[in-house]
């Protein structure tokens, strides 16, 4: 029997994190590291562990990962909290590793979605993991939060299963799942948890650890903000609003006669009386056993939010979405249900949703309550002070007690010395799934927090030289920036507050940030502070006194920032600034680094494939890139991530930004082009590298093929040439991991003969031009680079000195 949702949660004041009588078990006290092994256990004096956390991840002591933060923060309540890593799932048995759990298992996939983590955008396995000793791949399941889950299960049938993580916020709904192609159940139903906690969950797990310590059966929590759980009847109390009430997802529907009787209402509309919000099943059914006709006045749905007439109180309204029976059908549904779930992600408004999975008798419902309520300043300054080891379990070192070779962790060291000041992002661009997970509100830590975590880097860190990499987080400059009104954020319903421009509620001071970085500057043992998250380049122009901290102090020679396109279409289904918010950036960029006597330079960022994207809008980027002397080294393809904006995009064709409508009223603005197959893919991501010789021949025939053939010669004003050099399929990156290698003549011999030859001064030998249908590309010549101007995505920076022919004293890069 399922427990009532008690609807008063919706008005209760978010419980501070420290406000919890600790559980018993805090006389034990603080752990060096959270215990992998019995062994560890013993050494604590624990007999058993009250909860037992699994995660995809290596289990590295850090709040950038966010085991360690669930773990620290369990443990600050008294919990003794064990963690299993990456364990062998082939079995239930390293799941019995630190035996049986008192209370509940919390089960993530990691830092990552599972099969992002182990394919790339073509959906070839990756041979690296930056979060597994020694960057193996292959240390985690598909679909790792599904089979953890089951195995925990197996383990031990009787303990409750908390799932979180990012694989599970991104999958709480009905969801198009890339890597299959097809529309899968919500995770809360294939991974069989018993509840779900999706985002940043500290407050929510700390609320349902509590409440399990205290014996509620988990199947009664079911009023905890951020949660998911699986349902098998309607809750009574609430008002069921059908989602196509909200946002439309077909063709519009004559208004319903306000004067109708309940029965011919409900006949008018297909469904039973009982279904009308806030009608009596009883008294419907009354007029047929009587033989008399009850005339019951039912107020217009459509015009209920006007005048006398309105909606249910929204703490007390659940959206039904349509089922996964329907949105795996009908991609219009698809995209209906999640252009509605986005609507609903503002913790100030977002109203209950559900959705059924199963038809019939099986039919259930994964019940969604809204989104939690973001940590205060006081409560992020308590999660990142708890008393973090900052360094790798010790099971990970070698004999020597290093962390050296093979059992290096290459997220950790790209971590080390970083801090995380702020969490959220109020960006939206469609892409990305930081909104999904982290939220829009951007929850800041105070600037003594932060200050003293520096410090921490500095005093306990081994190795520290004196460099901070990062001060950022999901993004550099949104720290302490939100809406200047409380009761305008709280009724905000609006995806971005940066798009189609910065509202004009949002402020974008950034002084506070400047505080920051001028005071851990002048910190004792600090040399330099480099800021290495991505940067909102139309938040940064806004503040001239920002730009000019930011690069005269804090750029290591070159700035990563992602314009992601050039072209309007992407950019508006990207839900990006245009191109001339860059154009302003770089305007102060080069003026500070002039200023400060620094040669610095811009890396931009872009993505190819993705949905809204037209073949013209790639040659368009193509030539911008040229025209301003960039070589992209790396290429970024569109990545249909689950529950993302773009991904409902790409899976339905339909612009989910407007209204989805069955019979689209304007095809432009409602329909999306959408990049398929693995020829246009190609083709995008040839665009992008105009440069490779080996893209040449499919450059030319597109070219040929869109009228443009006037792009090919051997002029400045060219994207490609006409003679056609040595290719072999392979792709000389930067990153040797990601470089791929050729069929024919090696690509590397040639590289490295030309880099001899100009260290020398000389020029190498090359065949003279020929026209295309002249080459035979097995024994084609290579091309010569021209040496000096280009830059390359990587590095930023020309080529060295000995390489390009400059002078001795140029400035090399970093």
């Amino acid at each position: 029997m399922n427990a009532p949702i008690d609807v008063s949660f919706f008005h209760r004041a978010a419980k501070p994190l420290t406000s919890y009588r600790p559980y018993w078990a805090k006389r034990f006290g603080t752990a060096p590291f959270l215990p992998m092994s019995r062994a560890e256990m013993d050494q604590l004096g624990w007999d058993s562990c009250d909860i037992i956390l699994v995660t995809g991840d290596a289990y590295v002591d850090h709040p950038s990962f966010g085991m360690a933060v669930i773990g620290r923060v369990l443990e600050a309540q008294g919990f003794r909290v064990g963690i299993i890593a990456q364990p062998d799932w082939q079995s239930a048995e390293p799941f019995k590793a630190l035996g049986k759990p008192n209370l509940f298992w919390g089960v993530t996939a990691g830092n990552m979605d599972s099969m992002i983590n182990r394919y790339t955008a073509d959906r070839k396995i990756r041979s690296d993991d930056a979060y597994t000793p020694g960057d193996v791949g292959g240390k985690r399941p598909d679909r790792a939060a599904i089979v953890y889950c089951q195995r925990c299960r197996e383990a031990y049938k009787d303990v409750p299963i908390v799932l979180g993580g990012i694989e599970g916020s991104l999958r709480r709904i009905a969801h198009y799942d890339y890597w299959s192609d097809k529309v899968r159940r919500s995770i809360v139903v294939d991974s069989k948890c018993d509840i779900l906690l999706y985002g940043n969950a500290e407050r929510a797990l700390v609320e349902v650890a509590h409440r399990i310590a205290a014996r509620e059966p988990v199947e009664n929590i079911t009023d905890v903000r951020g949660t998911a759980f699986f349902r098998r009847a309607s809750e009574e109390g609430w008002f069921e609003l059908d989602s196509s009430e909200v946002d439309e997802p077909g063709p519009v529907e004559a208004h319903i006669n306000p004067y109708m009787t309940t029965s011919e209402q409900a006949e008018a509309q297909g469904q039973s009386c009982s279904k009308e919000e806030g009608g009596d099943p009883a008294a419907a059914a009354a007029p047929a056993a009587t033989g008399e006709q009850t005339i019951q006045f039912v107020p217009n749905p459509s015009l209920r939010t006007k005048g006398k007439h309105r909606l249910p109180p929204r703490e007390r309204t659940v959206l039904r979405l349509p089922s996964y029976e329907q949105v795996k059908s009908d991609p219009v549904l698809y995209a209906h249900a999640n252009r509605v779930l986005h609507l609903e992600t503002n913790p100030g408004n977002a109203r209950a949703m559900v959705q059924a999975h199963g038809e019939g008798v099986t039919a259930r419902d994964v019940w969604l309550n809204p989104p939690p309520i973001p940590l205060t300043t006081a409560e992020m300054d308590w999660v990142f002070g708890l008393p973090y080891a900052r360094n790798p379990h010790p099971g990970y070192a070698d004999a020597s007690g290093s962390h050296e070779g093979e059992t290096k962790i290459p997220a950790w060291e790209m971590i080390r010395t970083s801090v995380n000041i702020m969490r959220g992002c109020f960006g939206g661009c469609t892409f990305c799934s930081i909104t999904e997970h982290e939220g829009r509100i951007i929850q800041s830590r105070s600037e003594d927090s932060i200050i003293q975590e520096i410090e921490d880097i500095r005093d306990k860190v081994k190795g520290f030289t004196g460099t901070i990499s990062d001060l950022g987080g999901p993004t550099a400059n949104m720290y302490r920036l939100g809406c200047k009104s409380p009761e305008i954020e709280a009724a905000c319903r609006k995806p971005s507050c940066v798009f189609p421009g910065i509202c004009q509620n949002l402020h974008t001071d950034h002084d506070p940030l400047i505080n920051i970085y001028r005071r851990a500057r002048k910190l004792r043992g600090i040399k330099k502070i480099l800021i290495g998250s991505g940067l909102r380049y139309d938040l940064a122009v806004k503040s001239p006194e920002y730009v000019k901290e930011l690069v005269q102090h804090h750029v290591g020679g070159y700035l990563k920032i992602a314009p992601e396109h050039t072209e309007a279409g992407p950019l508006n289904k990207m839900m990006k600034p245009g191109i001339g918010s860059y154009d302003r950036f770089k305007q102060l960029f080069e003026k500070f680094s002039e200023e400060a006597g620094k040669k610095q330079y811009l890396i931009p960022y872009f993505i190819a494939a993705h949905p809204g994207t037209s073949d013209e809008d790639m040659m368009n980027l193509a030539l911008w890139l040229k025209r301003n002397g960039f070589r992209a080294d790396q290429v970024q393809t569109f990545y249909p991530s689950p529950m993302a904006t773009a991904t409902a995009m790409y899976h339905s064709g339909r612009n989910t930004l407007t209204k989805v409508r069955r019979e689209m009223r304007d095809v432009d603005e409602e329909s999306v082009d959408i990049v398929r197959g693995e020829k246009r893919r190609r083709l995008h991501k040839a665009f992008l590298r105009y440069h490779d010789p080996n893209n040449w021949p499919l450059l030319r025939e597109a070219l040929k093929s869109m009228g443009r053939a006037d792009l090919i010669g051997n002029g400045k004003q060219h994207l490609i040439p006409t003679f056609q050099p040595l290719v072999d399929g392979g792709y000389q990156s930067a990153r040797r991991k990601n470089s791929t290698q050729g069929t024919g003549t090696s690509a590397r011999n040639v590289v490295s003969q030309q880099g001899k030859a100009y260290a020398l001064g000389k020029t190498a030998k090359s065949a003279k031009p020929q026209r295309e249908k002249e080459v035979d590309v097995r024994f084609a010549k290579p091309e010569q680079p021209r040496p000096g101007r280009m830059l390359t995505q990587h590095t930023g920076l020309p080529p060295r000195a000995g390489v390009t022919g400059k002078k001795p004293g140029a400035r090399k890069p970093r």
